[in-house]
C-alpha cells in the first residue's frame, strides 16, 4: 500500500528530497503523496525513507491504497524503466 499524509502534516519540507520516486509534493496546504509513484521505498531502502524522517509522525500507511511487496516491487521497476 502506498503512504499518505495527514493534516498533522507541518510543511517541514524533510519528506519530499527524501523521496527516491518523486511521490511526495507540495499540496494546496500540506505535503502530498501520488500513490501512483510511491512504492513505500520498496527497491530502494528497507524502510520508507519519508517516514524515517518525520518529525510529527505525520505519515501512515494509506489503507484505501493496499499492494503487496510484489506490486510494489513491480511499480519500483515499471518506475525505473520510465526514468530510462
Amino acid at each position: 500500500m502506498a503512504l499518505m499524509i495527514t493534516d498533522d502534516c507541518i510543511n517541514c519540507d524533510v519528506c519530499e528530497p527524501e523521496c527516491p520516486n518523486d511521490a511526495i509534493y507540495l499540496g494546496p496546504e500540506i505535503y502530498e503523496i501520488d500513490p501512483n509513484k510511491c512504492t513505500e521505498c520498496v527497491g530502494h531502502f528497507d524502510e520508507p525513507q519519508c517516514q524515517q524522517v518525520c518529525p510529527v509522525s505525520c505519515i501512515p500507511f494509506n489503507p484505501d491504497w493496499r499492494e503487496s511487496k510484489e506490486q510494489l516491487l513491480a511499480k519500483f521497476e515499471k518506475l525505473q524503466a520510465d526514468k530510462s
